[in-house]
């Protein structure tokens, strides 16, 4: 079970230093989050889906991004306490970073390699676009914007 993603340095939001290591062995939904987009509310099947799933193994990792028509202009802390305000977020959420274009985060662009998008495109088109990790570390499927978490629930019950 070696693989690049684990090694991979992240920020939490709350500013501390982490790396992706403590989620070795788990299915991973990774999923770039924004608070002012139409796609806002899957935050709440997000939810659902870490609430039903975690005991057996899942994680979900949100990192907010605002690169789509600044739908998360907020700083960290507005973040967090709009997602646990609003939407009662437990599952992880990660400091604000960008999935495209130069300053693209590392783990963004292992994502986009090993998932490209239709048609082989890497860029990430909107918030609220999932990768799907299972428990090697191996990114399993890009899932669409478009796809509401609860209809994934199948994949990844498949993968615990």
């Amino acid at each position: 079970m070696s693989s690049a993603l684990y090694e991979i340095p992240c920020r939490r939001i709350d500013g501390t230093e982490a790396d992706l290591s403590e989620f070795r062995g788990k299915v991973l939904l990774i999923v770039n989050v924004a608070s002012k987009c139409g796609f806002t509310p899957q935050y709440k099947g997000l939810e659902e889906l870490y609430e039903k799933y975690r005991d057996r193994g899942l994680e979900i990792l949100g990192f907010p991004c605002n690169q789509f028509l600044g739908q998360e202009p907020g700083d960290e802390n507005q973040i967090s306490e709009f997602c646990e305000l609003n939407f009662g977020v437990t599952f992880p959420l990660f400091a604000k970073i960008d999935v495209n274009g130069d300053d693209t985060h590392p783990l963004y662009a292992h994502l986009k390699s090993e998932a490209p998008g239709l048609l082989g495109t890497r860029a990430v088109k909107w918030n609220f676009t999932k990768f799907l990790v299972d428990r090697e570390g191996k990114v399993v499927r890009r899932i669409s914007t478009n796809t509401e978490p609860a209809d994934i629930a199948g994949e990844i019950e498949a993968l615990l």
